[in-house]
């Protein structure tokens, strides 16, 4: 085997392809083997955590590169930068992101114009390769759990500091880095600005290559992996529950959580005398740095009342300040700092909740062989509820009012809440080799046979109807 010798499978002939094991014999040795690392394995966990958070940061920043550009476009293109072309650029990097999180998440199980057209295409393109971050390291960030590499608390702060915290940090990186360069080139050289800005987002994601270059496979995709016949419909019926709870709780996250960042900016803008381009920036850092704390808060909690408990915590925070702010708009917005605070306390409720255990449940929750894939349908049916809600953010703004974007998002909050406690497990605690195993011993009850794993790791397991005995007489 790759890193020691796993004594409880039967050895066949290396040379002729992989070895037929038990499923017994299979879950035994992953039991015994799956928490134990070599030296090289060991670093290339944190290089995995290190590569996640860079990754990660780099949506946060291209996702909240829109919140000022939408305001800059508005007064520098009026008569071109129309409330369509605001949501078509703006929607580029989700459905990027969509196709990046779906195809990249089955590859990771399988193998582990005019200014406004250009923009609207290259930041499809950048979606893609957002969104492919997404399934591509919540394998490695749930291995390097089960490896027991920190305490349990020390690695669930991690895992949201590299996963929810640096995406939230990227609003106030991105309106930091406008008003830097907004203070260097002058309010009356806002084309460089914004250029500048698009630019410095090329940095990032250019330094997710150095430690991908250095990141191995985990064991438990090395022992686990199916790259043929993979059974997706004994994997839907298996976790079809599951999959309506992070599916539809991410599309209601992201549908509330998205288009108010991208947007805020703007609805910001329309409240501020003379639409001033930096006090609009100025309030929305404030709006973002009051964001954040929910992230922490949420960290601190996961463990101690659950991830589930934890999400609709988090959900109700949209129904209280979502109604707050809807109920009150029009008095609340003649006071700024007051509306800024609800605003922020609204998306640090969000942050705290589905924002922090989304990504957490939805990788707990599926077995090795087809996190990925569940992991990013998950993410990618988020994706898709972002691009609908700022699809539908503006034609809702004109048609009902600024107040029933706050309302829908309120809405929202108590949908999420009922999907979460019905749909949504909570695997506080739970073993992920325990998990394979349970879920490998599954597909076989229900008569699958394959190839599991990846170089000497593979093996042929045998459905339930062929015995232990006739597995040891072939080899």
């Amino acid at each position: 085997m790759s890193a020691e010798k796993d004594a409880n499978l039967p050895k066949g002939d290396q040379t002729n392809g992989p070895r037929n094991i038990s499923v017994n014999a299979y879950e035994t040795n992953l039991k015994e083997t799956a928490h134990k690392l070599n030296e090289r394995e060991s670093i290339s966990v944190w290089f995995t955590i290190i590569a996640s958070g860079f990754g990660l940061i780099s949506d946060g920043y291209q996702n909240n590169l829109m919140t000022m550009a939408n305001v800059v476009f508005k007064q520098l293109y009026s008569k071109s930068y129309t409330s369509t072309v605001s949501t078509q650029v703006s929607n580029a990097l989700l459905v990027g992101a969509v196709i990046g999180q779906i195809v990249v998440g089955i590859i990771c199980d399988r193998i582990g114009l005019g200014l406004f057209w250009f923009l609207t295409i290259a930041r499809g393109i950048t979606g893609v390769g957002v969104g492919g971050e997404y399934p591509c390291l919540v394998d490695e960030r749930e291995y390097f759990r089960s490896t027991h590499c920190l305490p349990a608390f020390i690695y669930f702060a991690v895992f949201i500091m590299v996963t929810n915290f640096v995406l939230s940090f990227g609003g106030p990186l991105a309106i930091s880095v406008f008003l830097i360069v907004l203070s260097a080139a002058g309010e009356q050289h806002l084309e460089t600005v914004w250029r500048v800005c698009f630019g410095i987002g090329i940095l990032l994601p250019l330094s997710v290559l150095f430690f991908r270059l250095r990141m191995l496979s985990s064991k438990l995709y090395r022992k686990g992996a199916i790259k043929r016949r993979v059974p997706y419909w004994l994997v839907v019926k298996h976790y079809w529950r599951t999959l309506i709870g992070t599916c539809g709780a991410w599309f209601l996250y992201d549908f509330v959580t998205f288009p108010n960042g991208v947007f805020s900016g703007t609805i910001i803008s329309s409240i501020i005398h003379n639409s001033d381009i930096k006090k609009t920036a100025e309030w929305q850092l404030l709006l973002g740095t009051i964001a954040l704390p929910g992230v922490f808060v949420g960290a601190w909690l996961c463990n101690r009342i659950g991830r589930r408990n934890t999400m609709i915590l988090g959900f109700s925070g949209y129904l209280v300040f979502g109604l707050i702010i809807g109920l009150a708009y029009n008095k609340i917005t003649n006071i700024i700092p007051l509306f800024v605070i609800f605003y922020g306390l609204m998306q640090s409720f969000g942050n705290m909740g589905p924002g922090d255990m989304l990504g957490l449940t939805s990788s707990e929750s599926y077995a090795t062989p087809v996190r990925g894939t569940c992991y990013g349908l998950s993410a990618a049916i988020g994706k898709t509820g972002a691009a609908v809600g700022t699809q539908a953010f503006t034609p809702i703004q004109n048609n009902l009012g600024k107040r029933w974007t706050f309302i829908i998002a309120a809405i929202c909050g108590v949908t999420g809440v009922l999907v979460t406690y019905f749909f949504v497990p909570d695997m506080t605690g739970v073993d992920l080799a325990e998990e394979d195993a349970k879920f490998m011993r599954y597909l076989t009850e229900n008569g699958w046979e394959g190839e599991i794993g990846e170089d000497d790791d593979r093996g042929l397991i045998a459905g339930s109807n062929t015995s232990e005995e006739g597995i040891e007489e072939k080899i």
